[in-house]
């Protein structure tokens, strides 16, 4: 942690501190995204986690973040939350001396309604129309680092988040033995009905679903030593009948003890996102795949504590070799991949394990979801996936068409200043699954071909689900564009039937990825209708 020392601030000396952007996060969650500049995050109401990398945090108003260069950040359970994102450079005016930036990552800060009043100063100089005031945002923005680094707390106060955290470690140490709400109450000193309510509000899940987690994700890797017992697996986690145990395990999971047991019996590797949806669908975890914060963030929050080993999914599969290293040091029975891979990158693969190639552009998702259930043995499972599949369809596509009548639809991805309409084979699929009908004039922009905002308010569409690409430079596109008089005369925008949707899943595909694209559609379109 960061102490206020006079020394600690030498380094400043030779650096230069740049202001680049400020703006006020109101939706309440921030997806996953790269940062190629410094960033500090701060709080303005509200309450959520923010995820840096790997590491989470639970966000307040008393603490600011500073995330490096290189790092990926996102805010998650972050309902009707508000917080200040601000983007600056650092430089140092020698070249032989390195950038040693004092304030970086979570520091405790005193609370003070300056802080707020600063970041919101700064917002509105760095947009205004005067180019004075807009020349006012980088003194602003340097006295902002100077309050930081004048109000850090030494010692962070001792409050009820504390006592939450000793409490939660104790589950964490002590899963195997019973416990009750009024003994953990004793040890946060509180009431049992303020516990409850403080745990869940902290954490955003009870203590007793959170000591279930905990149960559960040891059971599963107890489960992954051979010859288990149910029976003895049960025992080991805390519960003495094997039956109730089982039911919770399912409840928790999805599946039984049993199946997730035959699912474990082959280290199966989904070497690519695609080949982990289709293996989902399946019922089938893989013992390794791409698990990332923001290349794959579904997959992540979800499955992180069920698949052993986490590949990199850094985007483009830049970094394979590392991948390939780490399953150099794993015993896998097979590896399933897509066709794009480098020829080096495959042949090291052969060299680890049998490899099955799956083509990702020469078949649909169908064909590659069959294929796939060839390899692991799982053909009846994807006969009923997808009768249970068509099912959904039909029923979404039945309320689509009673709920939008002759509405048209348009889904589209914004990257950098461009608009791309139905840019990947999901997307596509999933609007002619579902019947829906583009406005007039739409098909000239196929193949991928970009259209300006003029073009797209052009074709006054009904509804608009928008895909922004979580990025640097598209995001800033993005601040310019939703501010302009044009874009706030859209159709869409001023009947609030504009949806902004995720890159997971609409710019996978894979038959996971299809089931939750219907579902989006469904929860966008019919739920949300105003």
């Amino acid at each position: 942690m960061f102490t206020k020392d006079e020394d600690t601030f030498l380094c400043l000396d030779h650096t230069w501190l740049k202001f680049r952007t400020a703006q006020l996060i109101q939706e309440g969650e921030l997806a996953q995204q790269f940062i190629s500049s410094y960033c500090m995050v701060v709080v303005k109401q509200g309450e959520g986690h923010l995820r840096i990398d790997l590491q989470t945090y639970r966000m307040q108003p008393d603490t600011v973040h500073v995330v490096v260069p290189g790092q990926t950040v996102g805010l998650c359970d972050g309902q009707k939350s508000e917080m200040y994102f601000i983007a600056f450079d650092i430089q140092n005016d020698t070249s032989d001396v390195g950038v040693n930036f004092p304030l970086v990552g979570e520091l405790p800060v005193h609370i003070e309604s300056a802080l707020t009043q600063l970041c919101e100063q700064l917002c509105l100089s760095s947009r205004s129309e005067s180019a004075l005031e807009r020349f006012r945002a980088q003194p602003l923005f340097l006295e902002l680092i100077y309050w930081v680094m004048t109000h850090i707390r030494q010692d962070p106060k001792s409050d009820s988040r504390a006592a939450m955290d000793r409490t939660k470690s104790y589950i964490e140490a002590h899963f195997r033995e019973g416990m009750t709400i009024e003994q953990l109450a004793r040890m946060a000193e509180i009431s049992p009905k303020y516990y409850v309510s403080l745990f869940k509000k902290t954490y955003g899940k009870t203590a007793i679903d959170y000591l279930t987690e905990v149960r559960v994700n040891m059971a599963k890797q107890l489960m992954l030593q051979t010859d288990v017992r149910l029976k003895d697996v049960a025992y080991q986690v805390g519960y003495n009948d094997e039956f109730y145990f089982s039911r919770m395990f399912k409840k928790e999971v999805g599946v039984s003890p049993t199946v997730y047991l035959k699912n474990r019996r082959q280290r199966i590797v989904a070497y690519s996102s695609t080949v982990l949806g289709q293996l989902l669908a399946l019922k089938i975890m893989p013992y390794a795949a791409p698990l990332h914060p923001k290349w794959s963030s579904y997959y992540y929050n979800k499955y992180r504590t069920d698949i052993p080993l986490h590949l990199s999914g850094y985007r483009f599969n830049e970094d394979w070799e590392t991948n390939v290293e780490a399953l150099e040091h794993s015993q896998v029975d097979f590896i399933i991949t897509t066709d794009q891979l480098a020829t080096k990158e495959k042949e090291r693969l052969s060299q680890i394990a049998p490899v099955h190639i799956v083509p990702l552009y020469d078949k649909s998702w169908q064909e590659q979801l069959h294929a796939t259930a060839q390899i692991v043995g799982a053909l009846d499972e994807a006969v009923v996936w997808m009768e249970g599949y068509n099912r959904q369809v039909k029923l979404v596509r039945e309320r689509l068409h009673e709920v939008l009548q002759n509405d048209n639809v348009l889904i589209a991805s914004l990257l950098g200043d461009s608009f791309f309409l139905y840019p990947t084979r999901g997307m596509r699929d999933v609007f002619r699954d579902m019947g829906l009908q583009s406005p007039s004039g739409a098909e000239q922009y196929a193949n991928n071909r970009s259209l300006t905002l003029e073009e797209l308010a052009h074709l006054d569409a009904d509804h608009l689900l928008l895909n922004i690409r979580q990025e640097s430079e598209t995001l800033q596109h993005w601040e310019r564009i939703k501010t302009s008089a044009l874009w706030q005369d859209l159709k869409v925008v001023r009947r609030n039937r504009l949806h902004l949707i995720s890159s997971d899943p609409w710019r996978e595909y894979s038959a996971y990825a299809m089931e939750r694209m219907v579902e989006d559609l469904r929860e966008h379109l019919c739920d949300n209708r105003t």
